[in-house]
């Protein structure tokens, strides 16, 4: 256990010559936690070993790899900036946390770079070219933890490899987040991401909690969001995937023996995704895929303007099989594939046509349910042969689910193009379609090996919302 130190700053102590007065007390800041050593924002970081606490509200450059021993930790407190240079990566052995706040986010940025608004496309958006590295957690770290912190402009190649036997990662690799300790932990709350060249995320392995993040522009020509592989098993809930070039959640359990990679995904809010991937349409998803012998539990996720639904893989394509694993073992911790109470929302007919995905490329084994909004199950009636391509022209436009501010219908191919939250809100109103429709019920989170503290661990394991999408009428949910 790491000796830790705590520090308080900016005590204030009122009515001090009148403290011997009955009721009189005294007033005291909240705390905020120090790791070790401060460190000094004076003059670029250079590249090397650092362990400690960046200081809440300053400014840090950093001019090469800051890399965290195993044993060590990294923590940055609120309202700290960090502006990676020379395409510096974070290299994590040890532990790292970063604790902004909603009042006083952590950012991580590239500086050279400035986030645009409207038209969004690739060639032109320095979003989809990395600007500084990533965050690169190797098997010895036992705890990444990321909190209310700004994600900008990551995804430069690694120009070398930062440890061994890491899994799928090589010279070039260009993820945003990157973690393989197969006993280890990631928490990510109430934070973004705003462009990557790739996959924003690669997950072998490990506990997760992802919860309440917004993610913007994610994937050139191709790429996915949150990508879980290995035997990794947790949670995404309540993100907003907005103009993602893939998926904008996946599982799939490449690159271990370790067990099956497990997620409950659920009231996700997935706007325009899936339309920059340049591989052979329907091989891959536009908004969740669950493939490659992995498990998951779907409910409750909007879904507007994407290329697929919900895809569970059912077949070989490729140099890979993708099928995903839809049998029961009650051994697992989701004893089987199970998804419904998921809300689709059209453009046009191509997208309306793939609400349940078809034999584009492969096999797919997405059932129509029944509880889904529109009822698919009910439009492709009991004797639609599964997987055959369907008619969706009557579905464009149907079901608005009424968001306080983004224009549906879109009409020229907006959702191409529109790949950022901007000025628009996409909570629902309260006559919306969505309110209320979803499961509180049908299953349960993962909670095994999370922890819960406001500082190591978990904010709170958000419970499935009756709204469908990562906002609730009640205020909780997604606090973007």
């Amino acid at each position: 256990m790491k000796k830790l130190q705590i520090i308080t700053l900016g005590i204030s102590l009122l009515a001090l010559a009148a403290c011997s007065k009955k009721g009189d007390k005294a007033v005291v800041s909240v705390p905020l936690l120090q790791v070790g050593k401060p460190i000094s924002n004076s003059g670029t970081l250079p590249g090397g070993t650092y362990k400690g606490t960046m200081l809440a509200g300053q400014t840090y450059t950093v001019g090469g790899d800051i890399t965290i021993n195993a044993g060590d930790t990294l923590l940055i407190q609120k309202g700290v900036t960090i502006k990676m240079t020379k395409g510096a990566n974070f290299i994590v052995n040890g532990d790292l946390i970063s604790l902004g706040t909603k009042d006083a986010p952590v950012t991580i940025t590239d500086p050279r770079r400035t986030k645009t608004t409207g038209i969004s496309t690739v060639g032109k958006d320095s979003a989809y070219v990395g600007g500084w590295g990533g965050i690169y957690a190797s098997g010895t770290s036992k705890l990444v933890v990321i909190k209310w912190t700004h994600l900008d402009f990551g995804g430069a190649a690694l120009k070398t490899l930062p440890f061994p036997n890491a899994n799928s990662l090589k010279v070039d690799a260009q993820y945003i987040l990157y973690f393989m300790n197969p006993t280890g932990v990631f928490i990510m709350e109430d934070s973004w991401i705003y462009g990557s060249p790739d996959d924003a995320t690669r997950f072998y392995g490990g506990t997760y909690n992802i919860m309440r993040n917004t993610m913007e522009k994610c994937g050139s020509n191709g790429g996915d969001g949150f990508n879980a592989k290995g035997s990794a098993i947790g949670n995404m809930a309540y993100n907003l995937v907005i103009g993602g070039a893939t998926n904008g959640t996946k599982s799939a359990s490449d690159g271990t023996t370790l067990g099956e990679c497990q997620f409950t995904m659920y009231n996700n809010t997935y706007v325009n995704d899936g339309f920059r991937n340049n591989g052979v349409f329907g091989a891959r998803s536009g908004s969740i895929e669950i493939e490659n012998n992995s498990r998951a539990l779907v409910y409750n996720n909007l879904i507007v303007d994407c290329d697929f639904g919900v895809r569970i893989a059912g077949g070989p394509g490729g140099a890979k099989v993708y099928l995903a694993d839809t049998t029961t073992n009650t051994s697992n911790i989701i004893a089987k594939t199970a998804y419904g109470y998921n809300f689709y929302y059209a453009d046009n007919a191509a997208m309306a046509g793939q609400f349940v995905p078809t034999n584009v490329a492969q096999p797919v084994v997405t059932h129509p349910q029944a509880t889904d909004i529109p009822n698919m199950a009910a439009f492709l009636g009991s004797t639609y042969t599964f997987g055959f391509v369907y008619d969706g022209t009557s579905l464009v436009g149907k079901n608005n689910p009424m968001f306080v501010n983004y224009p549906l219908p879109a009409a020229n191919d907006f959702w191409i193009t529109q790949a950022s939250v901007d000025s628009y809100n996409f909570h629902l109103q309260a006559g919306s379609p969505a309110a209320s429709k979803g499961t509180t019920t049908a299953f349960t989170p993962i909670t095994n090996g999370i922890p819960v503290d406001p500082n190591f661990g978990s904010s709170g394991i958000t419970a499935p919302g009756k709204d469908m999408g990562c906002y609730q009428l009640d205020g909780t949910g997604n606090q973007h």
